[in-house]
């Protein structure tokens, strides 16, 4: 296939399917992949608007799922131009660090930072392969991890997940460095307080908080704001500021007196 491939982690709703519908409708062929093996709906709306699309529901926390699942994909397609590690979870009861527990913490370390260290690793090798292949036209691949402002946030009632999130960032810088020689850019976007399925049962708190001047643009963010900063990315004007992070979080990043 000549067209793109762009391969979306958690794509099935909120953020994930934001970036798999941006991505679809500037020409990628976008895989999305999820734990669920439901993904009629969001195929659904993306083949509504034309977008070139399949979805895969595959447990990227598994090893040996994970590498099935990507050398699935390398063997039909022969190139993955975009990662998009966007797979992640919030903690199934917010515990103060006082409490929480070695399961909770597992989980989310488990799912939303090893998955992502892992999939980079495979998805690199593979992007490493494929630039080293004769005949595949117009290949510039690149991965980009969707984090959160919890990787630098304090968040006492779920810590674990700000460590678990802390630890992409160090993935993003990790993984920008080793690729460089290969000319692979790695970024990061970190989104701030964006509505979806996993802010919606502490809607009303961040409604107060926003409408009280939290963040400088007072609104929530949507998984389109998100989206067009991975759009950005892919564009590759911003190539040489690999390990780059966008904070896509209304201003919730500036430092304010």
């Amino acid at each position: 296939m000549d067209k793109k491939i762009a391969l979306i982690t958690g794509g099935r709703r909120g953020i994930g399917f934001g970036i798999s519908k941006k991505l679809g409708l500037d020409g990628y062929h976008v895989i999305l992949v999820s734990i669920s093996d439901d993904g009629n709906v969001a195929l659904y709306e993306l083949r509504k608007l034309n977008v070139s699309c399949e979805y895969i529901g595959c447990d990227v926390s598994d090893d040996n799922k994970r590498e099935q699942l990507i050398s699935d994909i390398s063997k039909k397609y022969k190139r993955i131009d975009v990662l998009v590690n966007n797979a992640g979870v919030s903690p199934k009861v917010r515990l103060d660090i006082l409490e929480t527990t070695t399961e909770s913490y597992d989980r989310l370390l488990s799912i939303n930072t090893r998955t992502t260290f892992f999939m980079s690793q495979i998805v690199s090798n593979k992007m490493i392969e494929f630039k080293n292949t004769e005949g595949i036209k117009n290949y510039s691949p690149r991965i980009i991890n969707i984090s959160s402002i919890s990787s630098y946030t304090s968040s006492t009632s779920r810590g674990e997940y700000c460590i678990s999130k802390a630890g992409i960032s160090m993935i993003t810088s990790l993984f920008a460095d080793r690729l460089s020689e290969y000319n692979i850019p790695v970024f990061e976007i970190r989104p701030g307080i964006i509505l979806t399925d996993m802010t919606s049962e502490v809607k009303e708190k961040y409604k107060l908080l926003i409408d009280n001047g939290l963040t400088p643009i007072r609104r929530f963010g949507s998984p389109e704001d998100v989206a067009n900063s991975v759009l950005v990315l892919c564009s590759g004007n911003l190539d040489f500021c690999t390990g780059q992070i966008i904070n896509a979080d209304g201003g919730f990043h500036i430092r304010r007196l």
